[in-house]
């Protein structure tokens, strides 16, 4: 599509947005909140640029409250919540009458294509009926063994490294994208990416690298423009927008089609016709998903094109979401050595246990026993969110509940607030996850411990583990998230065990390299005034 064509487009956005604004712009007069810098792209602008994700979240929070008014799109007047209350009534008790806003959705489907992530109410029922299966209780346990196999194949790698000197610096996010390649492409397609084998070599991996910082990060206003005229066009034009020949659009584009020459040879493999008997007994998600989907009624069956965007969907949410967390507490590990020694004592007295026993490998209910080690999984989701907020909009009149009031612009209190049909939320799960009247007064600090002494079963009821907002709620939330726990876990068993993690050299535990870089909803780790390199995390590692 050439330039005059997405002016065309831009300007047609821009007129139809300007026409509903007018209309929508009454309302939320008396909520206050923050002036933005931007009179065009308001608060998402201010957000886009902000050093570190969090940052201005916070300081607004201490400021306005939990809820505060947030400018969107030409000024239009919205909200931006951490308050539980409102976050269980939009993602628990609304079902789907709080809808993804279409600009941040389509960017999704133009990724990943028509998946779970993009399909909204009935057509969300149906993706997602057909996928749970393949994360029952029982199909997750039998990925132990893998998510083991891939930790130990990883540390002997590092080994490799440490094998002429004591210590050396790695950048641990790459190492760790890897593993989580290679664990999804066999636990979810029964199929050998080779990433850590073969990184370098690796179509897929190298596509993925970076693909969150191409797409998404520091996104220029003139195209943040463009992106937020998508909530006013038609799904049908905005369909067509994966061809138009300019960055990111080709970045995704071409992502698409390398994970598609994979998808249809993942496919053909697994067609009925190929091996019947291999099909009937696949364990990995995808020959799960296909017979749960070939079982069912015909009109609510998957397509072959939902199926390859689930299992892309699968790929990137599988391993990027994972191994950015996973970095993060190895991080966490390294500013905090006194804890980390802890959990290496405790992963080696449940290992003595084990093999007492007469045993080789740790369960499921041996890696739950170890509370020091999934309270760091739990501290380090609250407090590094990787998908840091997410908008919705009223699809009708509602009220929103506070478990918290503000203060009115007028001056008096407000315990509820009503929306009318078309204004949206930003809900801020990185906000929520930091609130100090949820977590303690030491929020803003990592602090594993607060787990031993913190009652969830005393908070509002919102997120699917540990009350954290970081898998997001309700009938949207994500469909696996206990195979991302049961992952980081038996990693961390294998590779804790074994290495010693630390800061480099010129990071102190009050300054260090790192920068929490934003994406539109999310973060990812870069090294601070070196956005060059891409995503990445260096820690020193040695063997314990």
């Amino acid at each position: 599509m050439f330039p005059t064509a997405a002016l065309i487009l831009l300007a047609l956005g821009f007129f139809v947005a300007v026409v509903k604004l007018i209309q929508q712009r009454k309302g939320l007069s008396n909520i206050r909140g923050p002036p933005s810098t931007s009179t065009l792209l308001g608060h998402d602008y201010d957000i886009s640029r902000q050093s570190d994700v969090g940052n201005l979240e916070l300081e607004w929070l201490k400021e306005y409250g939990p809820t505060w008014k947030y400018r969107g799109f030409l000024g239009e007047n919205g909200l931006m919540t951490a308050d539980p209350k409102a976050l269980q009534h939009i993602f628990h008790k609304s079902g789907y009458n709080w809808a993804k806003k279409p600009a941040q959705n389509h960017l999704g489907y133009l990724m990943a294509g028509p998946n779970i992530a993009w399909v909204h109410g009935e057509d969300h029922q149906r993706h997602r009926r057909i996928m749970n299966p393949a994360f029952s209780a029982a199909q997750l346990r039998s990925f132990l063994p893998l998510f083991q196999r891939i930790g130990t194949k990883l540390a002997e790698k590092w080994k490799t490294e440490l094998a002429t000197k004591q210590a050396t610096d790695v950048m641990v996010n790459v190492w760790l994208s890897r593993a989580s390649l290679d664990i999804i492409g066999e636990a979810a397609f029964d199929y050998d990416y080779n990433a850590l084998d073969g990184a370098d070599k690796n179509e897929l991996s190298k596509a993925y690298h970076g693909i969150f910082m191409d797409a998404d990060s520091m996104v220029p206003p003139l195209t943040m423009a463009f992106r937020a005229t998508w909530d006013y066009l038609p799904e049908a034009l905005l369909k067509t927008f994966k061809y138009i020949p300019v960055a990111p659009f080709t970045r995704l584009h071409g992502l698409n089609k390398v994970f598609s020459v994979y998808g249809e040879k993942i496919l053909r493999e697994k067609a009925p016709t190929v091996d019947t008997e291999k099909q009937a007994h696949g364990r990995d998600v995808m020959s799960i998903l296909i017979n749960a989907n070939n079982s069912g009624e015909a009109k609510k069956r998957l397509t072959n094109e939902e199926l390859k965007a689930e299992m892309f969907t699968l790929t990137l949410a599988g391993h990027e979401t994972t191994s950015n967390t996973m970095t993060f507490i190895l991080y966490e590990l390294a500013r905090h050595p006194e804890y980390q020694a802890r959990m290496r004592a405790e992963i080696k007295e449940t290992r003595a246990r084990v093999v007492a026993r007469g045993d080789i490998d740790l369960t499921i209910e041996d890696l739950d026993s170890m509370a020091t080690c999934t309270n760091a999984i739990k501290e380090t989701l609250r407090f590094h969110t990787i998908a840091a907020q997410l908008p919705r909009v009223a699809t009708k009149d509602d009220i929103l509940p506070l478990a918290y009031p503000i203060t009115g612009a007028d001056g008096k209190t407000i315990t509820e607030i009503p929306m009318r049909k078309g204004q949206f939320v930003v809900c801020s799960f990185a906000t929520y996850n930091r609130l100090p009247q949820v977590w303690g007064e030491d929020a803003g600090t990592w602090n594993p411990d607060r787990w031993t002494k913190l009652d969830t079963g005393k908070q509002t009821n919102v997120g699917v583990f540990a009350n954290l907002m970081t898998f997001s709620a309700g009938t949207r939330a994500c469909i696996g998230w206990r195979f991302s726990v049961i992952e980081m876990q038996a990693l961390l068993a294998e590779i804790v065990e074994r290495f010693q993690f630390s800061l480099p050299s010129g990071s102190t535990y009050d300054k260090t390299e790192l920068q929490r870089a934003p994406t539109m909803i999310g973060m990812m780790p870069l090294i601070r005034d070196k956005p060059e390199i891409g995503p990445a995390l260096r820690l020193a590692i040695s063997v314990a």
